[in-house]
């Protein structure tokens, strides 16, 4: 008896200490897994940082619309860069975006949530692929997702560019499906919305295939991209510090606001004001343009020089949205896409379309319209004399 006495004591003592260190390594602030929604709401914020972060200003720099003037920026400007320096964007594009995108896909698979949210996060993935493809060249895609690979395989360029066409073919579809939305809250953009999704879906492809100078797939598929405004994927901002515009944080907050300013050359070509513009032959305003509105809108002159302004209901105010894929670039695709296939006429149509939106305003935000004209152009104004002639 006695032995059967102590073997169960034992147990139960075993069990109990078992029972007591449970779970003991299990940190409950860092889960390993989470519902889909939350995933995709933490893609989305990754995009956002991939698309109108330090990404965005870096590419500024090389592209000639900012100049940098102390520091690490000044560097930049003058090609002074290693690899490392790129080490946070790649993150932002990998780690909280598009490996979020992959896995909250995976997630809402798994959860059968329907193929409206797949055809969202399909997107996503092509629009944060696309930007990384489209600035570094070769990159990894298929593998990049696929935490067990720690070196995954750099893709030619142009086959990505192919990948992610199919991708979006395939994400058409699955919004097109009617069935599957995402939680309420969820999908911070348009709120799950497929309508616009498709629009923008659309207006990508339009984008990849203008990188690849395939202009009569671009007009094709930008006629069906995002049409109008209200369409437009834009970020979202509030008012609290980790919520502000991106460029808001750097230009009005940041200590190294002083590292940066708009270039010249970007200040040019929209600055009315002769005195004032540092290259003033480059403004391209004439006599049916005025672009003192959109100069106001989107610059400012502080102590630094000419810089994003960060001025309420202007382009990096505190709680100003951030365009990412919009209205008024798919109306200059089908301008561009169209001149290029279709030939001058279809080409001069389709930018008067784009200036008759910014007649009434445009994507600026409450502009003075007694500052602002775009009247369409006709062909005259582009023959020989005519007053868009001018090569910059």
């Amino acid at each position: 008896m006695k032995p059967f006495i102590i073997t169960a004591v034992l147990l139960f003592l075993g069990f109990s200490c078992s029972d007591l260190v449970e779970g003991i390594n299990e940190d409950p602030n860092n889960p390993t897994s989470a519902s889909y929604q939350y995933v995709l709401t933490g893609a989305e914020v990754g995009n956002i940082i991939l698309q109108t972060g330090e990404t965005a200003r870096k590419a500024g720099i090389f592209c000639g619309y900012f100049t940098g003037i102390d520091r690490q920026h000044l560097g930049f400007s003058e090609y002074n860069l290693t690899t490392a320096n790129f080490d946070p964007q790649w993150s932002d594009a990998y780690i909280d975006a598009y490996r979020n995108a992959v896995e909250a896909e995976k997630a809402a698979e798994a959860e059968a949530i329907g193929p409206i949210t797949k055809g969202i996060l399909q997107v996503l993935q092509a629009q944060i692929i696309g930007t990384v493809t489209s600035l570094y060249g070769d990159v990894p895609f298929e593998e990049a997702a696929k935490i067990e690979i720690e070196h995954p395989v750099f893709e030619d360029q142009v086959s990505i560019y192919g990948k992610l066409q199919n991708l979006l073919d395939q994400a058409i579809v699955n919004l097109e499906s009617g069935t599957g939305r995402p939680a309420a809250g969820a999908e911070i953009y348009f709120d799950g919305n497929p309508a616009p999704w498709k629009e923008v879906a659309y207006t990508l492809k339009a984008r990849y295939f203008m990188h690849t100078r395939d202009y009569a797939a671009a007009f094709t598929a930008a006629s069906k991209g995002v049409s109008a405004f209200k369409n437009s994927l834009y970020s979202s901002h509030g008012t609290g510090l980790d919520e502000s515009n991106l460029n808001y944080l750097f230009f009005a907050i940041n200590v190294r606001a002083a590292d940066l300013k708009t270039s010249n050359f970007m200040a040019s070509l929209i600055q009315a004001n002769a005195a004032v513009n540092p290259i003033p032959q480059n403004y391209r305003g004439n006599a049916k343009t005025d672009e003192r509105a959109r100069y106001d809108f989107l610059f400012r002159t502080t102590n630094v020089g000419v810089q994003p302004n960060t001025l309420a209901d202007k382009y990096a105010a505190q709680t100003a949205p951030s365009a990412m894929v919009t209205y008024q670039e798919n109306l200059l695709i089908l301008a561009e896409a169209g001149f290029r296939s279709q030939g001058f006429a279809v080409g001069l149509q389709r930018l008067n379309a784009f200036r008759a939106f910014m007649a009434t305003g445009g994507y600026l935000t409450k502009p003075n319209l007694a500052q602002l004209k775009y009247d369409a152009y006709t062909e005259a104004d582009f023959a020989p004399g005519g007053i868009e002639t001018r090569i910059i």
